[in-house]
């Protein structure tokens, strides 16, 4: 197991710091050539040198490159992008990335409907996404919805009772409250193909705007303008997979989005 690990620690040189900067692998040759970077306190004179990430230091121009294996980002999608890595006809999300990040292999870990707005975990972590992705985990997923007519208390009830949605398709038990008159909080712990807007119509109304505000105990960041991403440190990262009651979170989500819904800022 020690060798694995051990093997597992090395890397390319070209491929450890384009993995953790904004350089592609052919520009790390030039910074080579250009004597710019060093090894353990040597200059480095190829790019296939191998290192060890867990005990090797490298300096770019005289800085420390700090390694992380995963990169985990908050992104606050906007209307009209599509949650892929490539579409032909759509922009998408990785399309919203800073340059710096365009390189990294990083995916949505969900899929958020293209004129869906609010929360995507942008990642290279494949395990974590399917932890968080996986219904058998009950990784909750929270909405603020904007609905055509008011709420109705009845929806309770028929959300924790699982709602068809067609097809005979039946949705997991949800928790559904109203959020301010047209306006409702949900909680899934699954996604299906349009699900919040299906169970909605399915009760007889429809979804004007829908935002995901938290997945798991992580919540956006309400100062996260639409199209921003920030990078998530490790004790943000533990939060993606909680679990919390569903009355708590929505009080306090209520105290941090009604404003900012009321006056259309997210």
């Amino acid at each position: 197991m020690k060798s694995k690990l051990k093997e597992s620690s090395i890397i390319r040189l070209d491929k450890f710091i384009s993995s953790q900067t904004e350089y592609s692998r052919t520009e790390v040759k030039k910074l080579v050539s250009k004597s710019q970077i060093k090894v353990n306190g040597k200059v480095a004179k190829m790019v296939d040198l191998k290192i060890d990430t867990e005990i090797d230091e490298v300096l770019l121009n005289n800085e420390k490159i700090s390694f992380s294996k995963y990169i985990y980002l908050m992104l606050n999608k906007p209307k009209n992008y599509v949650c892929s890595t490539n579409d032909k006809i759509s922009q998408t999300v990785i399309d919203l990335l800073p340059e710096r990040y365009k390189n990294k292999d990083l995916f949505p870990a969900g899929r958020l409907d293209k004129d869906s707005e609010g929360f995507v975990l942008m990642t290279n972590d494949g395990e974590l996404a399917h932890n968080i992705l996986s219904p058998k985990n009950h990784v909750p997923k929270y909405y603020v919805v904007e609905l055509e007519n008011p709420f109705e208390d009845a929806y309770i009830e028929k959300f924790k009772t699982g709602i068809i949605i067609g097809n005979g398709e039946i949705c997991l038990p949800a928790n559904v409250s109203r959020f301010h008159e047209k306006f409702a909080i949900i909680e899934l712990m699954e996604g299906k193909y349009h699900q919040v807007k299906r169970m909605f119509k399915a009760v007889g109304n429809n979804v004007i705007r829908l935002i995901r505000i938290q997945i798991g105990g992580l919540t956006l960041n309400v100062n996260l303008e639409q199209k921003g991403c920030l990078e998530l440190l490790h004790k943000d990262v533990s939060k993606l997979t909680l679990k919390y009651d569903y009355d708590a979170v929505c009080f306090e989500l209520e105290k941090v989005f009604s404003s900012y819904l009321i006056n259309n800022k997210i």
